[in-house]
C-alpha cells in the first residue's frame, strides 16, 4: 500500500509554479552557436534547442506532483495542477509550431535558387502584407550580401527566410512570456490566499490565469 503523504502547502505549490515560470522564461535567454552558413536560423535556434529539455523537466515535475495521488487533495492543489498542466500543454504546442516553422525554412533553403543578383531589393512577397521596413542602409545591404553569400543564398531569399525566422522567434517569445507570466500570477494567488478555498467555483473567473487565457484563445480562433 502506498503511504499517505501530507498535501503540499501553499508555499510549496506556489514554488512549483514559480519554478516552472522561471524555466519557461529561461528558454528565451538560451543561446545556440550558429554557423555563418545558417545565420538566418540564429533567432530560433536557442529556443529550439532549450525548449525540449524544459518540457521534459516540467513533465517530470508534474509526474512527481501526481505520483502518490491521481489528483491533489486540496482546492489549492487542484488549482495548481490546472495551471501547471495548462502551461505544459501550451508550451508543448508552441514548441511544435516553432519546429514546424523551422522545418519550412529548412525546406525552403534546400530548394535550388537563382544565382545571386548584383542589385538587391526586398522580395515582392515581403513588400506586401507584412509590417516590415526594408529601407536598408548601404552598410546593412553589404552585411546582408555577406551573410547571404556565406549561407549560399540570394540576398532576396536570405531576407525572406530571416524574416520567417524572426517571426517564428517572435511567436515563441510571446508564448513563453504569457505562459511564464500566467504561472507567476497563479503562484502569487495560491501563496497569498488567506484560506485554502481558492477560486474553484463556476464561471471563468474561478479558473487559473493560463486556463482562462487558453479558453480566450479558443474563442478567438472560432
Amino acid at each position: 500500500m502506498t503511504p499517505d503523504h501530507a498535501p503540499l502547502t501553499r508555499a510549496e505549490l506556489a514554488s512549483l509554479l514559480t519554478d516552472a515560470a522561471h524555466r519557461v522564461s529561461g528558454i528565451l535567454t538560451a543561446d545556440y552557436p550558429t554557423a555563418a552558413s545558417r545565420s538566418y536560423l540564429h533567432p530560433v535556434l536557442g529556443a529550439l534547442s532549450a525548449g525540449p529539455q524544459v518540457i521534459c523537466e516540467l513533465n517530470d515535475r508534474l509526474e512527481e506532483f501526481v505520483a502518490d495521488d491521481p489528483l491533489p487533495a486540496t482546492p489549492a492543489g487542484l488549482f495548481t495542477l490546472a495551471s501547471y498542466a495548462s502551461a505544459l500543454g501550451w508550451l508543448t504546442e508552441s514548441l511544435a509550431e516553432l519546429t514546424a516553422s523551422v522545418d519550412r525554412i529548412c525546406t525552403r533553403v534546400g530548394i535550388p535558387t537563382e544565382p545571386p543578383v548584383s542589385a538587391f531589393s526586398a522580395p515582392a512577397s515581403m513588400k506586401q502584407g507584412h509590417d516590415f521596413d526594408f529601407s536598408f542602409s548601404a552598410l546593412e545591404l553589404e552585411a546582408i550580401r555577406t551573410a547571404a553569400d556565406a549561407a549560399g543564398l540570394a540576398p532576396d531569399d536570405y531576407v525572406e527566410v530571416l524574416s520567417e525566422s524572426l517571426l517564428a522567434a517572435s511567436r515563441i517569445t510571446d508564448a513563453c512570456m504569457e505562459i511564464s507570466g500566467g504561472l507567476l500570477e497563479d503562484a502569487t494567488y495560491v501563496l497569498d490566499e488567506v484560506t485554502d478555498h481558492v477560486r474553484l467555483g463556476d464561471g471563468p473567473d474561478s479558473l487559473p490565469t493560463l486556463v482562462r487565457s487558453l479558453l480566450a484563445r479558443m474563442e478567438t480562433a472560432k
